[in-house]
């Protein structure tokens, strides 16, 4: 018997196939020429160094009998500022002195009964402070259910009416410590305050 040749037979001669590196290194050479030309001209002016404002070489300084460019308003600027929004009779305790006088207080022998606010001031809780009634409302409804008892005052400050949401009065700095944290394991941030009272 005679051998066959196993050649495969090919139309239009042999082809080569190109390996898949090649068109991968084609592929990365494209895309870095591209690049290079987005780089070098105006289509990307924010990558170069010199891209921030520039000074003005013609730019003189005004005098002072100038006129403003922009006139000033006569409004005031409003200051939020969380000490003056309070009212003069009432101060802001820190936790660490509210800490501090329950600490001495707790020292005392149970047959002292001095009172630890003079008889013309008392410990006060703000668990907050709204501009809508209605958001006061919801803070005593949710501070209600919580076992709290609580009061919305209205006050008036620089002709905006604030309603504060109150709890207290407290006896003891020991009874406003217990409070405070009560209310701070339920989510609420209470404001210590020791309010003075007018006689």
């Amino acid at each position: 018997m005679a051998t066959r040749s196993r050649k495969q037979a090919t139309r239009g001669g042999s082809r080569t196939a190109v390996p898949a590196w090649i068109w991968l290194g084609v592929g990365v050479l494209l895309g870095l020429a591209v690049a290079l030309v987005f780089l070098g001209s105006d289509w990307a002016p924010m990558l170069r160094k010199n891209a921030g404002p520039q000074p003005n070489p013609e730019a003189v300084a005004p005098r002072e009998s100038d006129p403003p460019i922009v006139e000033a308003k006569d409004k005031p600027r409003k200051n939020y500022d969380f000490y003056s929004v309070l009212p003069e009779m009432e101060v802001v305790i820190p936790d660490a002195e509210i800490s501090a006088k329950a600490r001495a207080e707790a020292q005392l022998p149970a047959s002292t009964t001095t009172p630890a606010v003079s008889a013309n001031s008392r410990y006060l809780l703000q668990a907050g402070s709204y501009p809508s009634a209605k958001a006061a409302d919801e803070v005593k409804a949710k501070l209600a259910i919580l076992g709290f008892v609580a009061q919305v005052t209205p006050v008036t400050i620089n002709g905006k009416t604030w309603n504060r949401v109150r709890l207290g009065p407290y006896a003891s700095a020991s009874e406003l410590e217990v409070a405070k944290a009560a209310l701070s394991d339920n989510g609420f941030n209470a404001i210590a305050l020791k309010e003075e009272i007018n006689r």
